[in-house]
């Protein structure tokens, strides 16, 4: 059986670790090198390092932050965040990266993917799927497509860091893009995200039902029942968080030991 892996993730802003509310009303949560080493030595089975302004500001991610942190580590390292072409993905491997996570870029581009996946391999593309639940009222701006939403769907792909709400149905897209060769989905609730009140477990569930590639949990883990809920319901293959471990309300080895009790497989520390 596979073992499931937890991920802390950290978001960068301006060359600091932040943590929000649905995107939003961001606070500081640390150096991101000192953070990585910490929870390289704590246990952690991968570690995702994004951006989060890159795109929404048109620049190029913070490239020494990315090998001062990749430096620290001995576990995979992910990096995302304004990620456009084949080029940005190449330097980011290069400077430590182990997978890249593209979201923005994927939207605007599709083909991004396919190329990306071709040359360096499914293995290390990670696409990211920032998702919120549709309002009604904004069914009909769209003009329908393949992967447009419709009247039957529930969420809402945006990207440039969730300020941008894009039309694309979350479930459909999800399905495009394992077709394109993505080798893994990131999958981020925003409604959920940074309220510590669990993850959006209908969301991961539908898309885990509809794709056959591993998929990242994310947006929501307050407590360690958010995180087992997450794994036995939605069939996660993993589970993503950052204000429970940042702000040491738990350590990777409380929630390793936690989920270890309920049978759930995880990798030893």
């Amino acid at each position: 059986m596979l073992t499931k892996r937890i991920i802390p993730c950290l978001d960068i802003n301006k060359g600091r670790v932040v943590k929000g509310v649905n995107f939003l009303n961001l606070k500081d949560a640390g150096n991101p090198v000192e953070l990585a080493e910490y929870y390289n030595n704590q246990g952690a089975d991968e570690l995702v390092f994004l951006d989060i302004t890159a795109s929404s500001e048109q620049r190029f991610i913070i490239i020494d932050v990315v090998k001062k942190v990749s430096e620290k580590l001995f576990i995979p390292l992910t990096v995302g965040g304004g990620l456009n072409q084949i080029s940005d993905i190449r330097t980011m491997l290069q400077a430590g990266a182990d997978k890249v996570s593209i979201n923005t870029a994927a939207v605007k581009t599709p083909k991004l993917i396919f190329e990306a996946s071709n040359f360096f391999g499914s293995q290390c593309i990670v696409i990211a799927i920032d998702v919120k639940k549709i309002n009604r009222n904004k069914l009909n701006k769209y003009s329908v497509s393949d992967i447009n939403i419709d009247i039957n769907s529930q969420w809402e792909i945006f990207t440039h860091g969730g300020r941008k709400s894009t039309g694309i149905d979350a479930i459909k897209w999800a399905i495009e893009v394992e077709r394109l060769g993505a080798g893994e989905l990131l999958v981020t609730s925003m409604d959920t995200d940074g309220k510590k009140e669990g993850y959006d477990l209908e969301l991961i569930k539908t898309i885990t039902k509809n794709v056959n590639i591993p998929v990242i949990a994310s947006g929501g883990a307050g407590q360690l029942k958010h995180l087992s809920d997450v794994l036995k319901y939605s069939n996660a293959d993993a589970v993503l968080a950052a204000s429970i471990f940042h702000y040491k309300t738990y350590t990777i080895s409380e929630v390793k030991k936690y989920l270890s009790n309920l049978n759930i497989p995880i990798r030893p520390i």
